[in-house]
């Protein structure tokens, strides 16, 4: 990872844009290298410029987040994404995810919190707020978990997309929102056991990110729907 972190900020609102390049200019090792109005110029100004994190609003004229966001991924798949906005409703997290987004804060995000996510994505790792993955998880628990029949009950299916029966536990555990810490705890293996296994897991499913494990899991039914909790 480079010392400095360049951001490209995108929101239509221009009052949002120039507090929101003030507070990044006042993080330590953060650099503004510009900021854009809508998608279509967010697009332009990161293939222009490079940053290495485009922090995208969703709402916004000529082109939305979440059609830039998937642009970006397709003409820019090294710079990543952290959707910053107000929306935190199932619909536009899970569209911005399946667009390619690596992180979703909400604008209640403080700078230290919002410093953290820019390092966290830039060393590949995904970013949800705690608000935003209960969103997810009930969002996929459902649209995406059919009631299940007597011809297919959930415990008599092996574990799908040839995982190991230790690679689905840990996968379940993952998406009722355990860290490794406690998911070795509750398994009895070392923190670098269950890294292993995440490691292993996350390719089988073709899932970058833990976020995209838990919407896997959560479409095979490896975990109950909420609403039977």
């Amino acid at each position: 990872m480079s010392a400095v972190i360049r951001v490209l900020a995108a929101d239509d609102q221009r009052v949002v844009r120039e507090g929101l390049a003030l507070v990044l200019g006042l993080l330590p090792g953060v650099e503004v290298v510009g900021t854009a109005a809508d998608g279509d110029e967010a697009i332009e100004m990161a293939h222009r410029l490079s940053p290495d994190v485009v922090l995208m609003d969703l709402r916004m004229p000529r082109r939305d987040g979440v059609a830039a966001i998937r642009a970006l991924r397709e003409e820019c798949p090294r710079i990543k994404v952290i959707v910053l906005t107000t929306y935190a409703d199932d619909r536009s997290v899970l569209d911005a995810l399946r667009a390619g987004a690596r992180g979703y804060l909400t604008k209640d995000a403080g700078g230290e919190q919002i410093e953290q996510a820019l390092r966290d994505v830039v060393d590949d790792r995904s970013v949800l707020d705690p608000a935003v993955q209960h969103h997810v998880v009930d969002a996929i628990a459902a649209i995406a978990v059919a009631p299940r029949t007597a011809t297919t009950p959930a415990q008599a299916d092996p574990p799908p997309a040839g995982l190991t029966p230790r690679e689905a536990q840990v996968l379940e555990l993952i998406a009722r929102g355990l860290a490794n810490a406690e998911i070795a705890q509750q398994l009895a293996v070392s923190e670098t056991t269950v890294k292993s296994h995440i490691n292993h897991l996350l390719p089988k499913i073709g899932a970058r990110d833990r976020a995209q494990a838990v919407a896997f899991a959560y479409q095979q039914g490896l975990v109950p729907s909420i609403r039977d909790r």
